[in-house]
């Protein structure tokens, strides 16, 4: 019999269609494997807000990034697997890897691609960041 290196699956949401495909990745190797799946959705706070004061930007923020997760959660049960969820803010990279560490996640799968096109510009690939930080293995979804 062989170990399941997988145990912890830790998935990374932002609502692209990347994050969707990381998701179904894991649901695959969930089942496959027999493993608990965490989710995470990060609120990035560093980013500058003009427009809107600070506070109604994080707030709105805050509630994408729950219905993110409950949709996540919801396709999850629909399939019979459960899932842990985290709502975190601050840096992405940073606050995935804390999660990562804390729950003991063997995996992270996540989208190559984001919906922060301006904060990776600016910031650099969260998907790249996570991959050379991350004390466990990456699956990078494309």
């Amino acid at each position: 019999m062989t170990k399941n290196n997988f145990q912890k699956i830790l998935v990374p949401l932002d609502g692209s269609k990347y994050s969707e495909k990381a998701l179904d990745r894991a649901c695959e190797l969930v089942e496959a494997f027999d493993s608990t799946i965490i989710l995470i959705y990060v609120v990035e706070k560093s980013i500058p807000v003009n427009l809107l004061d600070r506070k109604e930007y994080l707030e709105l923020l805050r509630k994408f990034g729950n219905n993110i997760l409950k949709r996540a959660k919801t396709k999850l049960s629909n399939k019979g697997i459960n899932a842990k969820t985290f709502l975190k803010e601050g840096n992405i990279s940073n606050e995935i890897e804390k999660i990562a560490k804390k729950e003991n996640c063997n995996l992270i799968i996540m989208g190559n691609k984001g919906l922060g096109t301006v904060s990776r510009l600016l910031l650099g690939s969260v998907s790249n960041k996570v991959s050379q930080s991350s004390s466990c293995s990456v699956l990078i979804v494309k």
